[in-house]
């Protein structure tokens, strides 16, 4: 998926069964890189984007993913979006969902706590952990750290890292009021924070009022002139960070 991968496994009853649950893991995020990429021509969601393949010759994972892609759509009321400029791509949603059931496969091997972090975007089972927060405006720094005793999806969106990839999807172009970051911090899983985190970030300031209202779900965000903002209930989550 173009992006690092990193694995923190504890609490391993049986370190071979986990070792197996492990490599099952890392196959199965290359089989999503090979089925959904957007930047290979015969992966199975360009195809089907070009018309070339119909949904129900595709594995079940594609008609899965798109299901998930349009209760996110239906959500943010069209600020995520796979359709923007007549194409497909969920890429919003897509390595969250795979995170999620990277760590789902190796908890299930019998390992009491995992942490996936793929390209930023962190899956949690168990714990303690404590997670940081990177500063957009001030590389290798930190803006918050994130402290938890409970499986949550942790997902940042801003052009930091890759430029400016998330687009206002009602215009095309850069959100008018772009944060330099969003996180979006969420109890169902990476998943659905993946996805609010891009919606959010594409929303700009009209992000807070949004997640506010959302069950299970926090924001912390990064403005362009160095201020932060969070919603009411991050602080269940956040730690000092000289702690």
């Amino acid at each position: 998926m173009g992006t690092v991968f990193s694995f923190d496994i504890r609490g391993a009853q049986d370190e071979a069964r986990v070792r197996a649950g492990l490599r099952a893991a890392v196959a199965s995020l290359h089989r999503v890189d090979e089925v959904f990429s957007p930047f290979r021509p015969d992966s199975q969601i360009m195809r089907l984007g070009r018309g070339e393949l119909a949904l129900s010759d595709c594995v079940t994972e594609v008609p899965e993913v798109l299901e998930l892609c349009t209760r996110a759509e239906r959500e943010s009321d069209g600020w995520f979006t796979t359709g923007y400029g007549g194409g497909l791509d969920p890429t919003g949603l897509v390595k969250g969902w795979a995170v999620e059931r990277a760590v789902r496969m190796i908890a299930s091997s019998g390992a009491a706590s995992v942490c996936l972090n793929g390209g930023g975007d962190v899956q949690l089972l168990g714990g303690p952990w404590r997670v940081g927060i990177a500063d957009p405006l001030h590389p290798g720094e930190l803006a918050m750290v994130i402290e938890t005793q409970e499986g949550l999806g942790v997902a940042t969106s801003g052009p930091a890292e890759r430029g400016c990839h998330v687009l206002d999807p009602h215009t095309g172009e850069a959100p008018v009021d772009a944060l330099a970051s969003l996180t979006v911090v969420c109890r169902e899983g990476l998943t659905m924070a993946d996805a609010r985190a891009t919606a959010a970030y594409a929303m700009g300031e009209r992000a807070r009022d949004w997640l506010e209202a959302l069950p299970g779900a926090e924001g912390f965000a990064v403005t362009t002139d160095g201020g932060t903002w969070k919603t009411s209930g991050f602080h269940r989550y956040t730690a000092k960070l000289n702690a």
